[in-house]
């Protein structure tokens, strides 16, 4: 048998933990590769405004630090790493790299996967103004890398799930065809992909953690030659691995049941967890098939500028107060109104409030323009004149702040033949990774990388089997949603996500566990959540059922406009939706309490 390989997770965000390489290297049991991953649409925005200020970056910086902390200790190891921290300038990024190990007196083999940078073309291919553009690839690249010798592969945008199919597909030996075997590498690198979230990080049951004010530990996926996997964390770090911190990051951002990525399409209905023991979940039976024809593209492009002021609005009359001063403001403009203008009204004043700040509610306003003037003076000039013109005791949150430049993400797709996944190996050599999909036909138009659907339809927002109302038979009692049922949410572009499970604990029996999940199942339907997320209520909503998991999955489409960097919401990730959905007060069963 060959032995498992072990895959740990260094970072799941451009500014994560610095220190997370070197703990993972000194850490037992030892890992064999440690992955980072270091982009998103948001990233890739940055990323493009640094290129543009100088040619020679464009990639994470943060991840030179790591290498120089640590490349020592990984080569005396033989610990191999692979990241996506190449961004925009992979090539770049190996270049420093080598200049980096040269000043330690090192030697290292430092591969780098090119060829998602569509930016030279996007004319040809339909995608003018593009800041950013660039196709997802898969992990072949990077098994190629690997096998001619690597120590270190940086990429550009590859997926998330990549950095793990590329290892576990070297040390394997696996081809494009062993679909189930990448589709289990697919899942254990979506459950390690961003980090500290597999073991407890933004986790809803965060109060069952061990939590002593240490870091958590970083995830580790124990990879096996079938494609099935354990997750797991290093002995002696903080953090809970379980099958509820496993689940959570397993419905993270991934829209409907299929998830599809360049090398494969994970049918997610098919995973299987099971734990083996404190801080051990073991996932099994995930299937795949061939992958979609077309790979998608992350596109950024530079959509105008921004700026915004929060006001505070304190004591009695607040609606009248908000109202006056608004009426004011949009006065105060006039021909000079931004584009886009839009007042939120935040009240978190509380009657016969014991503090000022309880007394006080906020009144947020955000513009956007095409251009700079708009958003600039004539929109924060307009503010301060009112300081002594306007409601009670009127006041602002911070001084007027300068336009800043905002981006806008879109999805485009392209055949796969447009993409030539190319690796430059340590030596130089230049090695084109044939695309086993593009003759032989796959399962159909789309994206590669379970982030978005083909089409603005979507699949259907009812799933067959599922009822349109919440059958509560017997006495029901109101109480959150978030009383025995998970939630994590997150951000696709314009999209927000939401996942909800079933808590799973030792005290709740099999019985009382089915009986939950299929009143979830019942419960959660496109008009449901409208009515509880009323900010939806205008938009469309799919809920897609994930049985094993015990779980279902609401898209909402449309609710962040478009896109992180554009959009005017609170929470313009949506990474506080599924709380704020799960503190909603529903009708539940006494007998489910």
């Amino acid at each position: 048998m060959t032995p498992a390989l072990r895959i740990g997770n260094c970072s799941g965000f451009y500014g994560d933990r610095l220190s997370a390489m070197a703990e993972l290297l000194a850490g037992s049991p030892a890992v064999d590769v440690i992955t980072g991953d270091y982009l998103a649409e948001l990233t890739m925005l940055i990323l493009g405004k640094d290129r543009m200020r100088d040619a020679g970056l464009g990639y994470a910086r943060t991840f030179v630090t790591q290498v120089e902390q640590s490349l020592g200790t990984a080569l005396e190891r033989g610990v191999r790493i692979v990241a996506n921290a190449g961004g925009l300038n992979p090539a770049g990024l190996a270049d420093r790299l080598r200049e980096v190990a040269r000043g330690l007196g090192l030697d290292p083999v430092i591969a780098h996967v090119e060829g998602d940078d569509l930016l030279p073309r996007a004319a040809d291919l339909g995608l003018e103004g593009a800041l950013t553009a660039n196709a997802y690839l898969g992990g072949f690249g990077i098994a190629a890398a690997l096998d001619a010798g690597a120590d270190v592969v940086v990429t550009g945008r590859v997926t998330d799930a990549s950095l793990v199919v590329g290892p576990a597909a070297s040390h394997f030996g696996w081809t494009p065809d062993d679909l189930d075997a990448l589709a289990g590498a697919v899942v254990a690198g979506h459950v390690i992909e961003c980090g500290t979230q597999a073991t407890g990080g933004n986790f809803s049951g965060f109060r069952a953690l061990p939590r002593d004010g240490r870091g958590l530990g970083f995830p580790v996926a124990e990879v096996h030659a079938d494609g099935s996997s354990v997750i797991t964390k290093q002995d002696d770090t903080a953090g809970l691995v379980n099958l509820d911190t496993v689940t959570a990051q397993l419905v993270y951002e991934i829209q409907d049941a299929t998830y599809l990525n360049p090398d494969v399409s994970v049918d997610l209905t098919s995973v299987r967890l099971e734990q083996q023991g404190a801080d051990r979940v073991a996932i099994t039976g995930v299937r795949g098939a061939p992958p979609p024809a077309r790979l998608k593209v992350c596109v950024n492009e530079l959509g105008g500028w921004r700026n915004a002021a929060e006001l505070v609005l304190t004591g009695l009359d607040i609606d009248a107060k908000a109202d006056w001063v608004r009426a004011q403001v949009e006065a105060a403009w006039g021909e000079q109104r931004p584009a886009v203008v839009d007042w939120d009204l935040a009240r978190t004043d509380r009657a016969d409030a014991e503090t000022q700040e309880a007394a006080s509610a906020r009144l947020r306003c955000t513009v956007l323009d095409p251009a700079p003037e708009p958003v600039g003076k004539p929109f924060t000039g307009a503010l301060v004149a009112l300081a002594l013109g306007s409601y009670p005791g009127f006041t602002l949150t911070g001084p007027p702040a300068k336009p800043t430049p905002y981006g806008v993400y879109r999805a485009a797709y392209v055949d796969r033949d447009v993409v030539v996944h190319t690796v430059v190996h340590g030596d130089g050599r230049r090695e084109v990774i044939a695309d086993r999909w593009v003759s032989a036909g796959s399962t159909g138009e789309g994206p590669s990388t379970g982030e978005a659907p083909s089409t603005d339809e979507g699949p259907s927002s009812e799933p067959p089997g599922r009822s349109s109302g919440v059958e509560t038979p017997g006495p029901t009692t109101r109480l959150p949603l978030g009383t025995f049922v998970h939630g994590r949410s997150g951000d696709k572009g314009g999209d927000a996500n939401i996942g909800l499970w079933v808590s799973r604990t030792e005290a709740t029996g099999a019985d009382q566990y089915a009986a939950r999940h299929a009143w979830l199942r019942s419960l959660i339907t496109p008009e449901q959540v409208r009515r509880l997320l009323p900010e939806a209520e205008s938009l469309p909503i799919e809920v897609h059922d994930l049985p094993n998991l015990g779980a279902v999955n609401v898209l909402v489409r449309g609710l962040l406009g478009q896109g992180v960097a554009a959009s005017t919401r609170f929470d313009p990730q949506a990474k506080a939706v599924g709380e704020w959905l799960r503190a909603r007060h529903v009708d539940i069963p006494e007998e489910l309490v």
